[in-house]
């Protein structure tokens, strides 16, 4: 399983999937979130702003990816 790390309290799913090279572009992203294709902790997930909080896992691709938090470069 990969593990994306963030520096925030969440990552929208569109943002996440390009950010982490699972989908080549932002517009991919929205398109494979909206056809059924992405799942959050093992249910459909349509929605493309979906927050997406450390500790979460997604699924897309047959790829496994974990959310963690990074707090030694936290934003202020």
């Amino acid at each position: 399983m990969q593990q994306f790390v963030i520096t925030d309290a969440y990552i929208e799913l569109n943002k996440l999937l390009k950010a982490s090279g699972l989908c080549d572009t932002g517009g991919q992203a929205k398109i494979v979130i909206e056809d059924g294709l992405v799942t959050v902790e093992g249910e459909t997930e349509t929605r493309k702003r979906r927050k997406i909080r450390p500790g979460m896992t997604i699924n897309y691709n047959n790829s496994d990816l974990q959310v963690i938090f990074d707090k030694s470069n936290a934003h202020a």
